[in-house]
């Protein structure tokens, strides 16, 4: 066994720290609602997404138009393959890259935090794109464009801001010289510190 220590046990402490199994739930619930089908009761939530089949199938659902192929076999290659599959698919579908989980993160238990989070990503971009079952976690903001009239764009543009109420640069005119004493309330800091 290969002890932790350091900046890795510290990092791993705030990993541990960040899940929530009630997250996991919920991401699980929702793969299996879209996929209308429970996951194996002998298996962990790491365990039956390790393959990379579930989260394969669960894109083919979410998004008719994009078709995931997957590989149903054993070995380690072809499964971290259907999850990179699943990763690209995602990312096609509107899921940001920075919300995506590494490969790495699933098929080894690295950041299943990660995971979770990409599985709610997923939720709320499918969604967007016109999923109409569950979702889980918040409504995908939507654009809100907003238009000026050529009059009220002027106007703005002639009004000083209240914040900014300056027409030049800051200086340091007026201010005391470096090193110098000051006075604060009547009392001479200088004086003090000697």
């Amino acid at each position: 066994m290969q002890v932790v220590g350091g900046l890795d046990r510290d990092l791993a402490a705030k990993m541990a720290s960040k899940y929530d199994p009630v997250r996991e739930r919920e991401a699980q619930e929702y793969l299996e609602s879209v996929l209308e089908m429970q996951f194996p009761s002998d298996a962990s939530f790491q365990e039956a997404l390790k393959d990379g089949t579930i989260l394969c199938q669960a894109i083919n659902k979410l998004s008719p138009s994009t078709t995931v192929k997957f590989n149903q076999s054993k070995m380690p290659f072809k499964q971290m393959e259907n999850i990179n599959a699943f990763l690209i698919a995602a990312e096609k579908m509107g899921v940001n890259k920075h919300e995506l989980f590494q490969t790495v993160d699933l098929y080894e238990a690295k950041n299943m935090v990660q995971v979770i989070d990409s599985i709610y990503a997923l939720s709320r971009c499918a969604e967007s794109k016109g999923y109409q079952g569950s979702r889980i976690g918040p409504k995908l903001a939507e654009r809100k464009e907003y238009h000026f009239s050529a009059e009220t764009l002027a106007e703005g543009k002639a009004t000083v801001p209240i914040l900014t109420g300056f027409k030049s640069a800051a200086t340091q005119s007026g201010a005391p010289a470096f090193g110098s004493k000051r006075e604060i309330g009547g009392v001479d800091l200088g004086r003090m510190a000697q």
